[in-house]
């Protein structure tokens, strides 16, 4: 038999914001499905209609594009395999609980919630299973009319899975090895709920993973303990030869503490966990998200490629396809991940300074609207270019770095330690004879300056720099002067000197 083509899928429930956990699932799945020249299939999982939040399917999408991860198949991109959302393969499902029915792997219960919550009391530690499945109501304990009648009636019912007692459950994960565990620890599992004619998680998954060819399963730690479950009911079906490969990420930790990372402690640590910011609209309440803060997409994506994993070698800095040549799902740690949020900042800077000014200034344009300038583009290409190299993590940091490149200082402070030092008694005349000599060029160049400058400079012994910054600044920050002076212009140089000298001498 020829080997089965690679086949990944991520299946988010729309019931809320992506968590940035997610993100990471989604981005193994992708690296994964790349380097075996396979698929990734995107696929909604919504059989639970009371945590259903609108928008949070839209939401998912936009994260993704934004982030430059691309599906093959699946909600919003087409395929073969559909529907992709689980709520709209009803019928689909109901074929396949009929069919462990029929063959005696599952069972029909009645038991109310206050049935259910009597047991709970009555027995310490109870679990619907082996050893308490024959004193409930359910289709194993009545008699088949009785059974027919109360569906007749239309009492709400479940479908359980039947799992014997007893029995190693060998779960072969890519990361961790062999896991086994005793089937005596799991329970029935609920199936199928009547009220709402829709599968749990369980089924519904298995399911779509046998049809839609899934060949690779890549999920959360959390999903650890449904595995055995899992392996039972591709058994069940009659599906084992199919059964695809598991592998268990390990979870994403608090930056401090224990615990795995939830958004409390973004927003106490004042980061993010969304990779877009989030209205909810049950609640009203805004979280911000990774695009929103000032992130780049590249930057995001290689941070969070190596929360679990790493090359096997000291590079740190990677683009997408690098990753995916270098992925190994099986070198993924089996330890969870510290989430290392000022790292996170430090990947950003580092792809600020990589990035093209071109791709970076329609983010700085915004901001300097924002703060009333208009400037033509190139304006803004030169002053990113000039300013990136600043100790800044995200693009917003520039605005407060260089605002003395659009608006001239409107005082000189003597209270400011860098005037202070440096506007002596002699630095308005020479500001004078420096303004004065700037008059008779034609070319403003940084190479004509340079060239007219420094000779005199030397030649007087004269040190005009600070002072300079001083009169174009209003303080000790910014590129160098020569550079600042271009940006500006003749006029606007001159204009600002003899400002300076005027309100500071």
């Amino acid at each position: 038999m020829s080997e089965r083509k690679v086949r990944v899928r991520f299946a988010p429930s729309p019931t809320g914001a992506l968590h940035i956990g997610g993100v990471r699932t989604a981005l193994y799945n992708y690296l994964f499905a790349r380097q075996h020249g396979g698929e990734l299939i995107f696929r909604i999982e919504d059989t639970d209609s009371t945590r259903f939040v609108p928008g949070a399917e839209e939401y998912i999408i936009e994260s993704f594009n934004w982030l430059g991860i691309k599906f093959d198949e699946g909600v919003s991109f087409g395929g073969d395999h559909g529907p992709y959302r689980q709520s709209e393969r009803r019928d689909i499902y109901k074929k396949y609980v009929k069919q462990l029915l029929d063959a005696g792997k599952a069972y029909i219960a009645f038991d109310t919630p206050e049935e259910l919550d009597a047991k709970r009391a009555e027995i310490q530690n109870f679990q619907y299973d082996a050893s308490t499945r024959g004193l409930m109501r359910n289709s194993l304990t009545l008699s088949s009319e009785e059974v027919d009648r109360l569906i007749a009636e239309g009492q709400q019912y479940v479908v359980r899975f039947k799992v014997e007692p007893n029995e190693d459950v060998h779960v072969d994960d890519m990361i961790r090895g062999d896991v086994v565990i005793n089937s005596s620890v799991l329970d029935d599992k609920v199936l199928y709920k009547s009220a709402d004619e829709l599968p749990t998680y369980h089924l519904a998954n298995i399911v779509d993973d046998h049809l839609m060819e899934v060949t690779h399963v890549i999920r959360g730690e959390e999903w650890l303990p449904s595995a055995p479950l899992h392996v039972l009911l591709y058994r069940a079906f009659g599906w084992a030869d199919t059964m695809p490969a598991f592998a268990h990420l390990p979870l994403l930790l608090k930056p401090d503490g224990k615990g795995k990372l939830s958004k409390r402690d973004g927003d106490r640590l004042g980061f993010p966990v969304f990779p877009l910011e989030w209205h909810d609209p049950k609640t009203g309440e805004v979280s911000s998200g990774y695009r929103e803060s000032g992130y780049l997409p590249e930057a995001v994506l290689n941070f969070l490629a190596l929360l679990g994993w790493n090359p096997g070698n000291d590079q740190e800095i990677m683009t997408l396809d690098e990753m995916v040549r270098l992925f190994d799902i099986t070198k993924c740690s089996k330890a969870g991940a510290k989430f290392d949020y000022v790292k996170g900042m430090w990947f950003n800077k580092e792809y600020i300074l990589m990035k093209d000014n071109k791709e970076l200034a329609p983010a700085f344009d915004k901001i300097l609207r924002e703060n009333g300038i208009e400037a033509p583009m190139e304006k803004v290409e030169a002053v990113v270019g000039m300013m990136k190299m600043k100790k800044i993590n995200f693009i917003k940091e520039l605005w407060p770095l260089c605002d003395f490149f659009f608006i001239a200082p409107k005082e000189y402070s003597r209270e400011d330690k860098f005037v202070r030092k440096n506007w002596g008694e002699q630095a308005a005349a020479d500001m004078t004879e420096l303004a004065d000599l700037l008059e008779g060029l034609d070319d403003f160049s940084v190479e004509a300056q340079k060239a007219l400058v420094d000779p005199w400079a030397e030649s007087t012994g004269k040190k005009p720099w600070n002072p300079w910054r001083v009169a174009l600044v209003g303080t000790g920050k910014g590129p160098d002067m020569y550079e600042l002076a271009a940006f500006l212009g003749k006029e606007e140089t001159i204009r600002r000197m003899r400002k300076a000298v005027e309100v500071l001498q």
